[in-house]
């Protein structure tokens, strides 16, 4: 248990950060409301990410690069609809 811990902890934990925001993705562009996201907590969201992806991609550690490439692209459509859903 311990060895599959040590393999896959990483790409557990990044499944279940990056499926954290498949609900909200889904809610804004189903409803095209974003009146209560806030802009600012998402472009530094997504810088953070984007430089997780950049660390993961430097160091080679699939589990951060799949991760942080989801996240970032579901974090950037809640982006888009922000812009476009005002």
């Amino acid at each position: 248990m311990q060895e599959f811990l040590m393999k896959n902890l990483g790409y557990i934990a990044g499944f279940f950060t990056t499926i954290a925001f498949l609900p909200q993705v889904i809610k804004v562009w189903r409803t095209k409301s974003t009146k209560d996201i806030s802009i600012w907590m998402f472009l530094i969201f997504t810088t953070g990410v984007l430089l997780w992806l950049i660390y993961g991609l430097l160091i080679i550690n699939y589990s951060l690069i799949i991760a942080n490439t989801i996240t970032l692209i579901l974090s950037i459509s809640i982006l888009i609809a922000k812009i476009l859903f005002k």
